[in-house]
C-alpha cells in the first residue's frame, strides 16, 4: 500500500511561485482546514493519556462571504437590524430594488424594482390638469404666495426668521384655495394638499404622523423629481378650531403639537423610526386655508411660526376675476360690472353658481332628447362604447339669464335664514 506524505506536499505546494505568491489568508485557512485537520485527526493518540484535547470553538457559517447581511455597526448591532429601526418601512425606505440589496432577496416574480409603494407617493401629489383656460389671480393673494414659497427656499441665504406657515383666512367662498392652486400650476409647484376631514382618526396619533408623513413626501417631490413642493391644509379651523363647546381630542392635540414642531424643526422630521444623523428632509413652506383663525391654537398661528394673511377681494379684484370667468360667454366688462354692482356683498362663488344655474333648462332639454329620465340610467352607464350620446348644446349666456338666475340665488338665501324649521320642531330651543 502506497503511503503519501501530505506534509511533504504541503512544503513542495508553497514553494511553487503559483501557489507562493497567493497571499490570500482564506486560501491558507482553507488549505490548513482541509489538508492539515485531517491529519491530526489521524494521527495517533496523546503520549500523556491524561491530557485531554480542548476542543477548537465552532465558528458560525456566513450566509455568504460577499454578503452585508450579517454586517455588524460600530457598537456590534446587526447592521440591518438598526437600519430597520431608522426607516419607517423597509419596503419603502429600502426597497427590493437589484443593487441596493442582494438579488436573491428582490426576485423575478414582481420585477427587478418592487416598491410599489414609492407609485402611490407620488400619486398624492396634486396635478392641475383641470384647471384648463385663462383665469385671473389678484395680484396681492399672487405676491403673498408666492413670496412665503420663495422665502423659505432660500430661507437658509436669509439672515431672518422665516416662517414655515403661511395662513390665508378669509370670507366663505372669496377663492383662497383655488387661487392657491392658480398660483401653484403658474408656478410649476406639485404640492401635497390635505383637508381637515384628515385631522382626526378612530386610532389616537394617526392625523399627527399623517401630516409628517405627507410633509416628507413633498420632500421627496423635491428630491425626485426636482420640482417644488410644499404641504397645503385646506379649511383647517374646521378640524382643530375651538367653537362652543366642542370636544378637543388627543389627535387635535398631537396635531397642533406636529405642526408646531415642524414649524421649529422643518428639515428634522420622524414619523417613528429612531433618528439618523442622514435623515435630513428639504424645508417645505406649508400653507392653510380657513375662515377664523382666531378659533386655532393661539401658540400655533404665533408670529415667528406663521404668517397670516387676510384675503378680501375688492371691488377691482372681484370684477376682473368674474370678467375673466365670463369672457369666453361673450358677457362685455360693463355687463359684468352690472351684476357685480346689482347683487352686492355676495362672495365669489355666488358669480359662478349664476352661471351653473343657466344650465338647468339646457341640460332639462338636454334629458327630454335622450329619452327621458326614466331610460337615463341605461344611456348614461349601460350603453356601448360606440354608441354616442345625444349633443348637448350649452345655453346661450345673456345679461337677463344671468340675473334671473342671480334673483333665484338671492330668494333661497333669504328662504334659509328666514324659514327655522328647527323652530318648529324643538319649541324650546334658544332664539339665537
Amino acid at each position: 500500500m502506497t503511503h503519501i506524505n501530505f506534509m511533504a506536499l504541503h512544503t513542495n505546494l508553497n514553494n511553487i511561485p503559483l501557489f507562493s505568491s497567493f497571499k490570500s489568508p482564506n486560501f491558507n485557512t482553507r488549505f490548513k482546514t482541509s489538508i492539515a485537520s485531517p491529519l491530526s485527526v489521524r494521527s495517533a493518540s496523546p503520549q500523556n493519556e491524561n491530557e485531554t484535547q480542548v476542543p477548537e470553538p465552532e465558528v458560525p457559517k456566513k450566509l455568504s462571504e460577499q454578503s452585508s447581511w450579517e454586517a455588524k455597526d460600530s457598537e456590534g448591532n446587526d447592521y440591518l437590524y438598526r437600519l430597520g429601526k431608522e426607516s419607517d418601512n423597509m419596503n419603502i425606505a429600502v426597497g427590493a430594488r437589484a443593487g441596493v440589496i442582494d438579488d436573491l432577496f428582490t426576485g423575478q416574480f414582481l420585477g427587478r424594482d418592487s416598491d410599489i409603494v414609492f407609485d402611490y407617493r407620488q400619486t398624492v401629489t396634486r396635478s392641475f390638469e383641470y384647471l384648463q383656460g385663462d383665469y385671473y389671480i389678484a395680484p396681492a393673494f399672487m405676491d403673498k404666495v408666492v413670496c412665503h414659497i420663495v422665502k423659505n427656499y432660500i430661507a437658509h441665504l436669509l439672515n431672518a426668521k422665516v416662517p414655515l406657515i403661511l395662513g390665508i383666512w378669509g370670507g366663505k367662498g372669496q377663492g383662497k384655495s383655488f387661487q392657491t392652486e392658480l398660483i401653484f400650476q403658474a408656478m410649476g409647484v406639485e404640492p401635497v394638499i390635505m383637508s381637515a376631514g384628515e385631522l382626526e382618526s378612530e386610532r389616537a396619533g394617526e392625523p399627527g404622523r399623517l401630516i409628517r408623513d405627507r410633509y416628507r413626501t413633498a420632500s421627496q417631490v423635491v428630491t425626485n423629481k426636482g420640482k417644488m413642493s410644499c404641504l397645503m391644509i385646506n379649511d383647517i379651523d374646521a378640524g382643530l378650531g375651538r367653537f362652543g363647546n366642542t370636544q378637543m381630542t388627543v389627535n387635535n392635540q398631537i396635531v397642533q403639537g406636529t405642526l408646531m414642531n415642524l414649524s421649529d424643526n422643518p428639515t428634522r422630521v420622524s414619523i417613528g423610526q429612531d433618528w439618523r444623523a442622514t435623515d435630513v428632509t428639504h424645508r417645505i413652506p406649508i400653507i392653510f386655508t380657513g375662515n377664523d383663525f382666531s378659533t386655532l391654537y393661539a401658540p400655533l398661528i404665533r408670529d415667528g411660526r406663521m404668517e397670516k394673511f387676510l384675503w378680501q377681494p375688492n371691488q377691482e379684484d372681484i370684477i376682473n376675476i368674474v370678467n375673466r370667468m365670463y369672457e369666453k360667454d361673450g358677457i362685455s366688462r360693463a355687463e359684468v360690472e352690472h351684476i357685480v354692482n346689482t347683487f352686492p356683498n355676495q362672495a365669489l362663488d355666488f358669480y359662478g353658481a349664476l352661471r351653473s344655474r343657466t344650465y338647468d333648462r339646457s341640460i332639462l332639454k338636454w334629458v327630454e332628447d335622450t329619452g327621458g329620465f326614466e331610460t337615463l340610467g341605461n344611456r348614461l352607464l349601460g350603453r356601448k362604447k360606440d354608441e354616442n350620446l345625444s349633443t348637448f348644446i350649452p345655453p346661450q349666456q345673456t345679461i337677463e339669464t344671468l340675473l334671473e338666475s342671480g334673483y333665484s340665488l338671492i330668494e333661497e338665501q333669504k328662504l334659509v335664514m328666514e324659514t327655522k324649521l328647527s323652530k318648529e320642531y324643538m319649541k324650546n330651543m334658544d332664539d339665537s
